[in-house]
């Protein structure tokens, strides 16, 4: 999430996720200057890389849970307006507090997003950042294991082979992500995360094309063929006013997670003033945010109210173009999970502060068997993708996106009477992600129950 619309974001998650806590950093006071832009990277990407690689690292298999987050609280083309709305103002958001992630980096001299906080938010703290880190990884690790499992079993339907989803879920396990999670260089997986932006594109573009088919319209060519056909309702911009559009607020929360790597794309951004920094952020920001508009609208669209928890479960199994989406979003998925789990295990060793010399591969070995059929077990008991999402975007997302960068801006600001206004903005702006994450998670559980 990012793709867990961040869901695919694992660029650079070995270097900020699981690393949170490698440097021997020492809590300081923070300089109190007065905002010259210093350059703390000697980066080479130009714009054009970072706004590429930015857009990878927030656009995911995620999307496609978005159009039950609309369902949720609309069931009329009409709910598409405060819809998009809440895409649009979360992404802008979610700009704006990751641009002040690069802006605490530039006054502190912080090269990481844990020396960050070490630096403005103290070392005593730190644990904050690492139950952060292995909890939001954990979920997507859930979400990962359930789409997986979901998907492959309906690619195994369309060639004749029935399976159940708990054991397409175990052999998969087994076989594949088990092993692939025992090893410790990762970084040969890294490069499989753009099947993931390649997947979500070509996907996009298939929606679109049944979509405006009417090939799931009322006579459409695959309409018959579906157990749960599309239903639409009265009740549409209206719903955005009830309780349930914070499930929707909830899940985009994950959606534009990249937070973590802000430092990574300043410093290895060419001439990195916070100018041209900016400019990265906007366009990449802005690209994601007309995806999901575009992508979730389609989907809504096309099947209403019955938008399965991750839409590509509700279009026909025997529609080829359909299912060579699910293909390239399953071998994504297959490769971000090791890549995730890492951070997941990384972040757990942190949080119980379990030092790098006592990180045997005897230790790493037995962790990953226990935390791997953990997550499966609880993979296997619960099929609501929508609420996984929405309930770790509420207590999880939320904290990452709008109250942590707050917080270090905050920070490393304090006593800088240019900052006056954008520290008032950054209270209300965590105060805001608070609500939500309380609310959010009350909504997310009532609607699962």
């Amino acid at each position: 999430m990012n793709d867990i619309a961040v869901m695919d974001s694992t660029d650079g998650v070995i270097n900020e996720y699981t690393k949170l806590h490698a440097s021997n950093v020492i809590a300081a006071e923070v300089p109190r200057g007065g905002g010259d832009q210093v350059l703390i990277g000697t980066g080479t990407a130009t714009i054009p890389n970072e706004i590429f690689n930015l857009v990878k690292n927030i656009i995911g298999a995620g999307v496609f849970s978005l159009p039950a987050g609309i369902a949720a609280f609309g069931n009329n083309p009409g709910a598409l307006l405060p819809a998009c709305l809440f895409v649009t103002l979360m992404g802008v958001i979610s700009a704006y507090t990751f641009s002040l992630v690069a802006q605490v980096c530039q006054k502190t001299g912080a090269s990481s997003y844990a020396e960050a906080w070490d630096l403005t938010c103290g070392r005593q703290s730190s644990w904050v950042i690492a139950a952060s880190s292995a909890f939001s990884c954990m979920a997507l690790n859930l979400a990962y294991s359930m789409i997986l499992a979901d998907t492959l079993r309906a690619l195994l339907g369309t060639i004749g082979v029935t399976a159940s989803r708990n054991m397409v879920m175990g052999v998969l396990t087994c076989t594949i992500l088990f092993p692939l999670s025992l090893i410790k260089n990762l970084s040969s997986l890294a490069p499989f995360s753009i099947v993931g932006v390649i997947g979500s594109a070509y996907t996009g573009v298939a929606i679109a094309i049944r979509f405006f088919g009417g090939s799931y319209a009322k006579g459409g060519k695959f309409v018959n063929d579906l157990t749960v056909k599309p239903a639409f309702g009265a009740i549409g911009a209206k719903g955005a006013l009830s309780a349930k559009a914070l499930i929707l607020i909830s899940m985009l929360s994950t959606a534009y997670i990249a937070h973590f790597n802000a430092p990574k794309f300043f410093k290895e951004l060419k001439n990195n003033t916070l100018e041209r920094f900016n400019m990265v952020t906007s366009a990449s920001f802005g690209i994601s945010i007309a995806f999901y508009c575009i992508v979730s609208s389609l989907a809504f669209l096309t099947f209403g109210s019955n938008c399965a928890s991750m839409v590509l479960d509700s279009y026909s199994s025997k529609d080829s173009l359909l299912l060579a989406g699910r293909f390239a979003v399953a071998v994504s998925l297959i490769f971000s999970y090791p890549l995730m789990f890492q951070g997941s295990r990384d972040g757990l060793l942190d949080l119980v502060r379990v030092p790098e010399e006592k990180r045997t591969n005897g230790l790493l070995n037995k962790l990953t068997l226990v935390l791997v059929a953990a997550i499966t077990y609880v993979a296997s008991q619960v099929t609501d993708l929508t609420f996984v999402l929405s309930m770790s975007g509420a207590l999880l997302g939320t904290s990452l996106i709008f109250i942590f960068p707050t917080l270090m801006f905050r920070g490393a600001m304090r006593g800088d009477p240019t900052k006056k206004w954008e520290n008032r903005l950054c209270s209300v702006i965590a105060s805001l992600g608070g609500a939500i994450a309380m609310i959010g998670a009350n909504m997310s559980l009532q609607a699962a129950l």
